[in-house]
């Protein structure tokens, strides 16, 4: 009985499926478009540069960079902590990305002194002393 119920309401359903109702408003079957492919335009010609020489902070870099249609050239520059500047000078188009990289000056490291006295005494002086001999009497 109820697997009868059951087909009955199946095909009823689809049936009632198959009947042009009228579309809720607002939404709509039509597939959306699809977003267009994106167009690269050439690049557009431009010109940077800074730098930075700050002596208390001991902060001294720069960057500059120039683009034409084809290809952007540049080069920047860091002071090191070991007292080195690195200077990358680099060019990128349609081939990748080039780099240079250099390095002035010599790398100079401070003696490493402690900053407290060495004092360290042990607690105890250890000193060998062999086994007492053994006495065996049969």
């Amino acid at each position: 009985m109820y697997q009868l119920i059951t087909v009955i309401v199946l095909v009823l359903s689809g049936a009632i499926a198959q009947l042009n109702l009228p579309k809720t408003p607002g939404y709509s079957t039509a597939r959306p478009k699809p977003y267009p492919t994106p167009g690269y335009e050439p690049m557009m010609p431009y010109s940077f540069s800074y730098a930075v020489v700050d002596g208390p902070s001991y902060n001294n870099f720069g960057h500059q960079e120039t683009a034409d249609t084809k290809a952007v050239t540049g080069s920047y520059r860091v002071a090191l902590p070991d007292g080195r500047t690195q200077i990358v000078t680099y060019k990128a188009d349609e081939n990748g990305y080039v780099a240079d990289v250099k390095y002035e000056g010599k790398a100079t490291y401070p003696e490493n002194k402690p900053s407290y006295p060495p004092n360290y005494k042990p607690a105890y002086k250890p000193a060998y002393q062999p086994a007492p001999p053994k006495n065996y009497k049969p």
